[in-house]
């Protein structure tokens, strides 16, 4: 019994036809769109690639580019489809494609909605991209004067300044390291050697941030240096006092930026597949329509057109026996007691059968 079977007239086919040719051409721009939305991505994580890890994070963009370009090559083939099949004189000619061109759009639509799906999957390599990425650029703040760091100083400083944000996970990272080039301290100073001495790796830290950690819309001027020393600054504590640097970290900022959008492309990804989905479903009702109407020999008459010829239970197993049967051809039977009659055959009588030896007769 074939599945949400529907009886179609000729004008019924013809419009059904016509809707499809214009909505395949909407789905020619859904295709840019999708396209465009991968490649926002891709320059969005790339303008950050210095603060990020290697890893898989470009994956989704990649999904999205790709997805977007197929987009546009079956939808424009499925238009002129589409708009053939008003005519059975020229449905005839793609009666033969549009089985095979109905599979493989509906495994390029599965291909969208997985694209959806990892936006809302990529936080967490994302995260993790973003940690390790973060941890080696505050790493190398300091190096301004070896090539291939040079640039992380100014890069680490933007970031903190537009983002509001100070250190990987929060400002204390910066306490950890010795983020103070080697050529702006005063070795003559005994606090510096003190400072130097007094740390196991030899390393300059202190209790302060670097100034684009500091909140410009604090009324008091930024306290970056002694954050933890009560004493050195008036009427101060550090304790219960609402610091006037930037508290969030980084990492957390741009995980909620890049979260935020891929959201947003997810939701536009999902609508585009449903989208999609339905027209598909459209294109499928047309091709059983038009090919019952050739089988039937009448052109104007009324025909039936289907999701499924059979119902799903048995469209699964046909599909599975399909599966299962694929190569068997070129295997030999290994069943107990039977095996090939051709094998291991010395000679053939080609074209003969059933020839009988002739015996000489003894003198």
């Amino acid at each position: 019994m074939a599945v949400l079977r529907v009886k179609f007239t000729k004008t019924k086919r013809d419009k059904l036809a016509q809707i499809l040719w214009i909505l395949n051409w909407v789905s020619v721009v859904s295709g840019i769109i999708l396209f465009s939305l991968g490649l926002f991505l891709k320059i969005e994580i790339k303008k950050r690639n210095e603060v990020m890890a290697k890893g898989n994070i470009n994956s989704v963009p990649n999904m999205l580019i790709s997805v977007g370009v197929i987009a546009c090559i079956i939808n424009f083939l499925g238009g002129k489809i589409c708009y053939d099949c008003s005519d059975a004189n020229k449905f005839s000619r793609w009666k033969l494609v549009m089985l095979p061109y109905i599979v493989c759009t509906f495994c390029f639509t599965f291909c969208i909605l997985v694209g959806a799906l990892m936006c809302y999957t990529m936080r967490n390599e994302l995260e993790e991209s973003l940690y390790l990425g973060l941890r080696d650029a505050i790493k190398f703040y300091k190096d301004t004067d070896i090539p291939g760091r040079c640039f992380l100083k100014k890069t680490v400083d933007l970031l903190q300044i537009g983002f509001h944000c100070c250190g990987n996970n929060g400002f204390r990272d910066w306490f950890e390291i010795q983020w103070v080039s080697a050529r702006y301290l005063n070795m003559a100073s005994k606090e510096v050697l003190d400072r130097l001495k007094s740390n196991v790796d030899g390393k300059f830290l202190v209790d302060g941030v670097p100034f684009s950690c500091c909140n410009p819309s604090s009324p008091r001027p930024c306290i970056q240096y002694q954050l933890t020393n009560n004493s050195a600054h008036y009427n101060y504590d550090f304790l219960t006092e609402e610091l006037n640097i930037w508290v969030k970290g980084c990492r957390e900022a741009l995980l909620d930026y890049y979260t935020a959008i891929m959201r947003s492309i997810g939701i536009a990804a999902l609508l585009i597949w449903l989208f999609e989905l339905s027209v598909l479903i459209g294109v499928r009702y047309l091709q059983t329509a038009m090919k019952n109407v050739l089988l039937l020999g009448d052109l104007d008459g009324e025909s039936d057109g289907w999701l499924l010829e059979n119902s799903f239970v048995e469209t699964a197993k046909y599909n599975i026996n399909i599966i299962k049967n694929l190569g068997k051809a070129n295997q030999i039977s290994t069943v107990s007691g039977m095996n090939d009659p051709n094998i291991n055959v010395q000679n053939t009588n080609c074209g003969k059968t059933n020839v009988t030896t002739k015996s000489i007769p003894a003198a």
